[in-house]
């Protein structure tokens, strides 16, 4: 009888229809495929299991979070290798029953049910969020699901982020290794405040604050009075502690506060970076009014959001179901055109889009090499599964944005008064 890594090789490929670009290491040390390249390890039975009860990427992502799944060598190339060969759509059971009337997927599939052992389905990892998907982007599922993925840890996210604690795009005037990450962090944020022309005696309103980067960087650089709202008690606490220390507490709020609950307005100007995404199409509409109703005739927002590819029959749309089970819950993409036409109907006028595109991919490999120098750390302090969430998402994450799959794109609206006269100078871009 052949190893168990010959036996899952054949069975896979006869399930694919095509090669496998991968070696693969099985529970008994047994290795098969092409020399070199990188090495899928499949600790134990379990894996199969998760992969037969949730074929495609959720159950890939159960075996990889639970540790029953690991990759030896480059992990991005492994996951580009990898990236053609499973299902978009683990729930697509059209797509299911459509590939078991084919005898060979059938045969392939009775003898993965073989190799796999009892064929009980094996419980997913507890760091899968599990709620229903009623009652989407309430005040209260929203909170729930930020608390899902912020309130891991302030020191995990120190870990990863850097000194800077911004956990969006950076921007890379000079690529790595010339640039470093904190200064591409810095140079983002500074972007940010010269397309929004903070200047002291002006009010900003930063949406999803975070730890609280921006806020601080607009009022100790530009000189602003600066409310930062987030929904995450953590973030919260270290952004005041943040403030605090840099003696700004008389120009820095920050508060737990849902955006709807915002009613203190106007403001000068409004930064949303990297929080749109967590909105909802359902309910981003709504958000851009608010957004609008809370500025200045003459304001400014810039929405820093990430984008995905439009597609042919946008109602086929699914959210990632990795991303959705296991790091940005009720999260959704929108294509950059569908963001620009909702904010326009909210009442702004868009002034100026920029792709930062390459820019996300140079920093998430900045965020993969942080986890990976401090491993064991992040380990003892998120827990094991927690640290291969984020390892495998940002990796993913990375390689997405390089080959365009995804993108990420600063939107500078304006809710241009009556009169017509925008405030904004005659060339574009000025700001670079």
């Amino acid at each position: 009888m052949a190893d168990a890594a010959s036996r899952l090789k054949g069975l896979v490929e006869q399930l694919l229809g095509t090669p496998l670009p991968v070696r693969i290491r099985a529970w008994d040390g047994s290795q098969a495929g092409p020399p070199g390249a990188p090495t899928l390890v499949v600790h134990n039975r379990r894996a199969l299991r998760h992969l037969l009860w949730k074929p495609g990427e959720l159950g890939l992502a159960r075996a990889w979070v639970a540790g029953d799944l690991s990759v030896d060598g480059d992990l991005y190339t492994a996951l580009d290798l990898l990236s053609g060969l499973i299902w978009e759509r683990d729930d697509d059971a059209r797509t299911l029953a459509q590939a078991l009337r084919d005898p060979e997927f059938r045969s392939a599939v009775r003898g993965l049910l073989v190799l796999a052992g009892p064929p009980l389905p094996p419980a997913p990892p507890r760091e899968e969020a599990r709620r229903p998907r009623r009652g989407l982007h309430t005040k209260h599922s929203d909170r729930r699901a930020v608390s899902h993925h912020y309130d891991v840890g302030n020191d995990f996210y120190e870990l990863v982020l850097g000194p800077s604690m911004v956990y969006s795009c950076a921007y890379w005037p000079a690529p790595p290794p010339r640039g470093t990450l904190e200064q591409a962090q810095h140079d983002k944020l500074e972007l940010v405040s010269r397309k929004l022309a903070l200047e002291p005696g002006r009010r900003l309103l930063d949406v999803g604050c975070g730890w609280g980067s921006m806020a601080v960087h607009a009022a100790r650089d530009h000189g602003v009075s600066v409310v930062g709202i987030t929904l995450s008690q953590e973030q919260a606490a270290y952004a005041r502690k943040r403030v605090a220390d840099e003696g700004l507490t008389d120009r820095v709020e920050i508060r737990v506060q849902d955006y709807r609950d915002v009613t203190d307005g106007p403001y000068d100007a409004i930064s949303s970076i990297g929080m749109a995404e967590h909105v909802g199409s359902e309910r981003y509409l709504e958000y851009a009014t608010v957004l609008h109703r809370l500025l200045e005739p003459g304001g400014r927002l810039l929405n820093h959001q990430i984008a995905r590819r439009p597609q042919r029959d946008e109602a086929s749309y699914r959210v990632d179901a990795f991303i959705d089970a296991y790091v940005f819950p009720d999260g959704e993409l929108a294509p950059l055109g569908t963001t620009v036409s909702l904010l326009e109907r909210s009442g702004f006028e868009v002034r100026d889009v920029e792709s930062l595109r390459e820019h996300y991919g140079l920093t998430l490999r900045r965020w993969v090499a942080n986890l990976e120098a401090g491993w064991d750390r992040a380990v003892s302090l998120a827990g094991p599964g927690r640290a291969r969430v984020w390892l495998l998402y940002m990796a993913a994450s990375a390689l997405a944005f390089e080959h365009n799959r995804i993108g990420v794109n600063q939107v500078l609206a304006v809710k241009t008064p009556e009169s017509g006269t925008s405030g904004l100078p005659l060339r574009a871009r000025t700001w670079n």
